[in-house]
């Protein structure tokens, strides 16, 4: 099922999301939901606060650098280590329409659960390492314009205001 993408300003996306502590039936379906969605919108992630589901849990196509599927679910998903930073343009389906170049870690060391409650480790650089920050970043109440400088984040939200107003957002 195609879930309902919260846009910016709405409060959810500003929620630190809760731990999951039970992987269950309506987990299974929530990351299936969620991965649908991610596709149809379309989208390289997706946090489940964007969906308006206080949980930390994220799906991301760790192959869309290479235009290819790859899609991996991942339960408080956290980074225990980061090497390098890059700069590279990023978008958001909470802020849609708007871009702005982001500086981000250019290798991650990621750990996880996955789907079947087994912890993940993984190392991810470049796009993957990319998407990844940013969807935890969701699960934390962070948006990518919270990492621009104040001048870039409030022309942003003049913009969306304006968007707003016109119908287009």
């Amino acid at each position: 099922m195609i879930l309902d993408i919260k846009k910016f300003p709405d409060p959810i996306l500003r929620q630190k999301a809760s731990e999951v502590t039970n992987i269950d039936e309506s987990t299974l379906t929530l990351m299936n939901n969620m991965v649908e969605t991610m596709m149809s919108a379309p989208g390289v992630g997706l946090a489940a606060p964007q969906v308006g589901i206080s949980q930390r849990i994220i799906v991301v196509n760790l192959a869309a650098a290479q235009q290819e599927v790859n899609i991996q679910q991942f339960i408080n998903p956290q980074i225990v280590e980061v090497e390098g930073s890059e700069t590279d343009e990023e978008g958001c389906l909470s802020l849609p329409g708007e871009f702005a170049l982001v500086k981000r870690a250019e290798k991650i060391f990621l750990k996880a659960i996955n789907d079947k409650g087994e912890e993940l480790k993984l190392e991810l650089e470049g796009l993957p390492a990319r998407i990844v920050q940013h969807e935890i970043d969701h699960l934390d109440g962070i948006l990518f314009i919270d990492r621009l400088s104040i001048y870039k984040r409030e022309a942003i939200k003049k913009h969306i205001k304006k968007r707003v107003a016109a119908g287009e957002y």
